[in-house]
């Protein structure tokens, strides 16, 4: 089917150009026109926290709305500007979708120094039905009373997401940087814009059947700027990897169709082969049966395929219809390299081999270093805490927990099923709690079976102390209380569903690594024929894992280098396993198959590893170069999520491609010797047999020494 597929892209390549050109304005059209219905998933079955959730919606039929806080501060006290906030508010509560506006010179929305207060804006509708410029209107209308002494700072997940912006400097940042290093390394600027080229159509194309499928399937919002930084990252590695082989194979003194078939044949089957297992991973997390998860692994996984046809369909019509002045560019670059390609690298891979143990041992204790700071990871989801410190939502945030309490931006929702006896009972026994500040009288809900308290606790919701008082709660207080009241009651709120969210992880985590872990080492194995190297890649994948999550621990939870700090985002680990494992494999199989394929043909584990390195180091090293800076940009994003996701992305690569791949393997490789290849004969008698190699004539050579050993 591949060579199929190649085939036909090469002898009809303006057409397979022209095809990818119509799908990708299609589908661009298409989905501008019907634009997006992305819709967070944020339930989790069978936990406290969705049971408050499932029992809102039984109890209140008439659906949830969503509300706006403006906050008001004046260290001289608010009492002067009474009739100028007054008038504000009146204001506000004509614009559009504002149903009720609170007072804030309530008794319970001012602070006891009369200096803080805060004026909640009722809206008529759900915040997904409310526009973005209805929210910055009530922004705008509220802000602009502030001065003499007042700040009006405003609140909110609606503010937070109105003040968001719409991206693309990370993208833009990261494609020209790609750009850059493949123009080093290639010596043209039409050389190094072929895999660009490809990874944006791939990319694009990707984008615009997201938007479509939002309609059909449950996505989030988020999952298209993971879906770019993933499609950008896998999109111009795989491209570049046949190319490079293509590449190579034009200075051996091919001519260029016979260079495009051996290209596709041998990088490009890795490529397909490496994008099977990042495919695995990540249909993985529809095992841990969280539908947050589920929605971003389709979006993710179809924008691997998407870069996989394009890497073999797309990039061979490319190959074909620039290829002339391909060749006349990478001959006149290789005429004016002074070194033979691949000597540094051989170099390297020399000295690892003559004393592999010093190399191995360091470089494994430095991963484990890393992988320690992971130990302490907690999780949790951002909040208006964690936003930059010049956002109006940071400043609301700060300034109610300095007027009310550092537990007043996060209050525990308990829910009482039973009867009015018991819920009083249950405020009076969480007003003798030591971790809580205050508790509101229970408040029926409108059906008038079931009773709502909110809980104040002394913690802000990202301490550590907040999740031990949900835990203590859920734990000792509340059933001692049932036991006594025949009732039922349930804690909810944004801290208890963190932990909610991270004990559903932990319970399937183990059957997740154990799925994704064993199918991608049986597809190694098959590969490869040996039940050692998957082994070795399974562990050191782990490591890079580890080591990531360790950094990200590092940075955005104790706050290294500025960062502010926090939990760390609750699904950002599991979605970085699923995509570092997948990606990690990419250069397992890229290094580990022209390595087999330097053994297949010689006979001899020392000086495989020794070419396997020395024609994929290069490559390697500019494919993780591009992945890094792609990642790395999305450090300059707004969000705290995506840049978790792009600095843990980011080092997973740097430490996969340099250390591990490029030291760490060629060492182990050298111990291992010919046993790295070893596979038992029942083993190798069912096991399908999956070729990344093109058979050649020297094939026979290693097929004979194989029968002399035997």
């Amino acid at each position: 089917m591949l060579h199929r597929v190649v085939g036909w892209a090469m002898r009809r390549a303006g057409l397979a150009v022209a095809l990818w050109l119509v799908a990708l304005i299609a589908v661009t059209a298409g989905s501008t026109l019907v634009g997006n219905a992305y819709k967070n998933d944020n339930s989790l079955p069978g936990t406290d926290s969705q049971r408050v959730v499932d029992t809102f919606r039984e109890h209140q039929p008439q659906g949830a709305t969503d509300s706006v806080q403006i906050v008001l501060y004046d260290e001289d006290g608010l009492a002067a500007s009474k009739s100028r906030i007054a008038g504000m508010l009146a204001e506000v509560g004509q614009l559009p979708h504002v149903d009720t506006v609170a007072d804030p010179f309530a008794k319970s929305s001012l602070s006891t120094n009369g200096t803080t207060a805060y004026a909640t804006v009722d809206l008529d509708v759900a915040a997904a039905e409310m526009p973005a410029e209805d929210v910055r209107a009530i922004i705008d209308k509220a802000q602009g009373i502030a001065g003499d002494g007042l700040q009006v700072e405003l609140g909110g997940d609606l503010v937070r997401s109105a003040q968001e912006s719409a991206g693309g400097a990370s993208e833009g940042a990261g494609i020209l940087a790609a750009l850059v290093i493949l123009v080093f390394l290639f010596g043209s600027l039409l050389a190094a814009s072929l895999p660009l080229l490809t990874a944006v159509f791939a990319v694009g194309s990707t984008l615009g059947l997201l938007v479509l499928a939002s309609h059909l399937f449950t996505i989030p919002d988020y999952t298209a700027p993971v879906m770019m930084l993933v499609g950008l990252g896998v999109g111009i590695d795989y491209a570049l990897l046949i190319f490079s082989r293509y590449r190579s194979e034009l200075l051996k003194g091919a001519d260029r169709p016979t260079a495009a078939r051996i290209a596709l044949d041998t990088a490009g089957r890795s490529v397909l082969f490496a994008g099977c297992t990042v495919v695995i991973a990540l249909l993985g997390l529809l095992f841990l049966g969280l539908g947050s998860l589920q929605g971003v692994a389709l979006g993710v996984t179809v924008t691997v395929l998407m870069t996989m046809l394009a890497a073999v369909s797309l990039l061979p019509a490319l190959l074909t219809l620039f290829g002339r002045r391909i060749e006349r560019s990478v001959r006149k670059h290789a005429a004016k390299s002074r070194r033979h390609p691949g000597d540094g690298w051989r170099k390297l891979a020399t000295m690892v081999q003559r004393r592999p143990w010093a190399p191995l041992v360091l470089g494994t204790l430095a991963l484990v270093a890393l992988c320690l700071p992971a130990l302490d990871l907690r999780l949790g989801f951002a909040d208006a805490g964690t936003d930059a410190p010049a956002k109006t939502s940071r400043k609301a945030y700060d300034l109610l927990a300095n007027g009310f309490g550092p537990g007043f931006n996060g209050p525990l929702i308990v829910v009482a099923k039973g009867s009015p006896e018991a819920a009083q009972a249950l405020n009076a026994k969480l007003a003798t709690d030591p971790g809580i500040a205050a508790v509101t009288p229970p408040q029926l809900l409108a059906d008038g079976k079931v009773a709502t308290v909110l809980v104040f606790p002394k913690s802000a919701p990202q301490d550590v102390a907040t999740s031990e008082l949900v835990q203590r709660l859920r734990d000792e207080t509340l059933p001692q209380l049932a036991g006594q009241t025949q009732a039922t009651y349930l804690v909810g709120g944004s801290t208890a569903a963190a932990d909610d969210f991270a004990g559903a992880v932990s319970k399937r985590l183990p059957i997740f690594v154990l799925i994704v872990v064993g199918l991608s080492a049986l597809l190694l194995m098959a590969v490869f024929r040996s039940v050692l190297i998957p082994l070795k890649a399974a562990l050191l994948n782990l490591l890079s894992i580890g080591a990531s999550l360790g950094v990200i621990t590092l940075v955005f939870q104790q706050g290294w280098f500025g960062a502010q700090q926090g939990p760390i985002e609750a699904f950002v680990p599991v979605m970085i396993f699923a995509i570092v494992f997948g990606l990690s494999m990419d250069y397992e199989v890229f290094l580990i198959s022209r390595i087999h394929e330097e053994w297949r043909r010689t006979g001899d584990a020392r000086e495989a590893v020794r070419e396997g390195l020395a024609n994929t180091g290069s490559v390697i090293t500019a494919a993780a170069a591009i992945m890094i800076v792609v990642f790395g940009a999305f450090l300059l994003s707004p969000d705290r999520m995506l840049k978790q996701f792009g600095l843990g992305l980011a080092v997973a690569v740097l430490l996969d491609a340099l250390l591990i791949r490029c030291v760490i393997v060629p060492a182990v490789l050298r111990l291992l010797g010919d046993r790295a290849w070893w596979l038992p004969g029942w083993l190798d008698r069912v096991l399908p047999a999956v070729a990344l190699e093109r058979d050649e004539p020297g094939d026979v050579v290693r097929e004979e020494l194989a029968e002399v050993r035997q």
